[in-house]
């Protein structure tokens, strides 16, 4: 039995496991003492990056998503490729995703998803002095590029209208980085 208190693992099982997620099933005794089965999803850690030109329009995607069965706004986001630092992902993605190249990228900060059950961290950059290239997107993404000014794509957020988590905190942090 392990000691990871205040929660002690009896057993660990790997339920599903493909290169991108992997599903695990512990038996555990709860801080109550009592039995229980909790179950982590652990994803790779990605990127978030938000493009901003020089007259603080931002850049964002407008895409249809299988789970949710609608287009979404959101910033450009992707998985980390094994071996690959999370700037140079930001980077790539987004050139890949919108073209975009920046001349200057600030990290910002780093969060965790739903912390109860997942655990993939994703870390956030701005981008600024941008200019615009030439790429390929991938076959099965149907991604709109938007272009919209801070404050609309702030308010976006404050009104529901943007819900992909990462997006939410990378606009308000950049605002306040911006703006404060």
């Amino acid at each position: 039995m392990k000691n990871n208190w205040p929660w002690k693992i009896i057993s660990s099982e790997i339920k599903y496991k493909n290169p991108w997620i992997e599903v695990q099933e512990d038996k555990v005794i709860r801080p109550d003492w009592k039995d229980w089965i909790f179950w982590t999803v652990k994803m790779l850690d990605g990127i978030s990056i938000l493009p901003i030109d020089n007259n603080w329009n931002v850049y964002i995607t407008r895409e249809f998503k299988y789970w949710l069965w609608e287009e979404s706004f959101e910033v450009v986001s992707w998985w980390i490729d094994e071996n690959e630092n999370h700037l140079d992902c930001a980077k790539r993605e987004l050139k890949e995703e919108l073209w975009i190249i920046a001349e200057n990228i600030t990290y910002l900060w780093v969060v965790n998803p739903f912390t109860s059950v997942i655990k993939s961290k994703a870390y956030l950059y701005l981008a600024q002095d941008i200019s615009f290239t030439k790429s390929k997107n991938d076959w099965t993404e149907t991604i709109k590029l938007t272009k919209l000014p801070l404050q609309e794509v702030y308010n976006m957020v404050i009104s529901w209208k943007i819900t992909h988590w990462p997006s939410c905190v990378l606009i308000l942090k950049a605002y306040y980085y911006l703006t404060i």
